[in-house]
């Protein structure tokens, strides 16, 4: 197989059609999608396949507008009264989401994780708080850490990158950053951070609170079988990204069952095993990013080097935090 280029790393994270390069393709898609919403709010919050929306149990709670192609989300009481709690709301949707789960309707859902993640509404609002693995199956925005452990050696810089369990249901066996987590209900992305990094790689806290926040990294992922579960699920994603540069005794060590171990590699290294497509998707997609950051990925030397660092920031057509 032909080693991958830089754009196609990016182009295979950010895979959601954009409307000006193919308005063809980005209609079909759209046209096709049905579309999530909480009732009371106008925003779309996500785009979910026919194979998922038509395969909902529809209870008091939902409903689906075959005509505009939404499936609603409409909390109601034991009085048929809208509910407008937010904690009440969740409990709803919290209890749906585990009889749907019960019933084995979704191969996503057995990856059930009990952490939630938040729904922003368009006025930044906190709409709903949904288990994490529910939240490809309404395609809504989800948020991350993600942290470039390097060092300056003699030789140059080197990257800390483990490689992921072979048991984990995404993305078995391959490359991953050196550390990287989910966004939970109300958590903070540094404190995210730093819980993270002790849990994944034993780093201790007074290293991990040096790292450096570095921005955003934001795209539109639409999954395939690798990514386990249901395959053509959209998964718009935003990461709060940080690099730690680690003194050479600094060393990660797996702190839980996510990665087999750590590799220390040089940029030569990492860069081929993105371009053999070792690493994960979205690691890759950062990797670029933190490339481009510190001046190794240039105009001189990529020449499609506007349109990479472009697709690193995709401006997302849902509501964000």
């Amino acid at each position: 197989m032909a080693p991958k280029s830089n754009l196609d790393l990016v182009t295979e994270c950010d895979n959601f059609p954009y409307h000006s390069q193919d308005p063809e393709k980005f209609k079909a898609l759209w046209n096709d999608y049905y579309h999530f919403y909480l009732e009371g709010c106008e925003a779309c919050l996500g785009y979910m396949t026919p194979a998922v929306a038509e395969k909902f149990p529809l209870t008091q709670h939902w409903r689906l507008d075959e005509l505009n192609r939404r499936l609603i989300f409409q909390p109601r009481d034991e009085n048929a009264a809208p509910v407008t709690n937010f904690d009440k709301r969740n409990d709803i949707l919290a209890e749906y989401l585990q009889h749907v789960r019960e019933q084995r309707i979704f191969g996503v859902l057995s990856g059930w994780r009990d952490e939630r993640y938040p729904i922003y509404g368009p006025n930044r609002e906190l709409l709903l708080s949904m288990e994490r693995s529910a939240t490809p199956l309404f395609g809504v925005v989800t948020y991350g850490v993600h942290m470039t452990g390097y060092v300056e050696t003699d030789e140059g810089m080197k990257i800390w990158a483990p490689r992921r369990a072979l048991t984990k249901q995404t993305y078995p066996g391959m490359m991953d950053n050196t550390v990287a987590g989910g966004l939970s209900t109300g958590e903070k992305p540094f404190e995210c951070l730093v819980r993270e990094c002790e849990e994944e790689a034993s780093l201790p806290e007074d290293l991990v609170r040096t790292a450096q926040a570095c921005g955003t990294l934001t795209y539109f992922h639409v999954r395939d079988s690798r990514a386990g579960g249901e395959t053509g699920l959209c998964q718009p994603e935003c990461q709060y990204i940080y690099d730690l540069k680690m003194p050479p005794d600094a060393i990660p060590k797996p702190g839980d069952d996510e990665a087999i171990d750590f590799q220390l590699l040089t940029v030569e290294e990492v860069q081929r095993a993105m371009a053999e497509g070792r690493f994960k998707p979205n690691c890759a997609h950062l990797l670029l990013e933190f490339f481009v950051r510190h001046g190794i990925l240039t105009a001189a030397n990529e020449p499609d080097y506007i349109e990479i660092v472009t697709r690193l920031h995709r401006k997302l057509e849902f509501p964000t935090a």
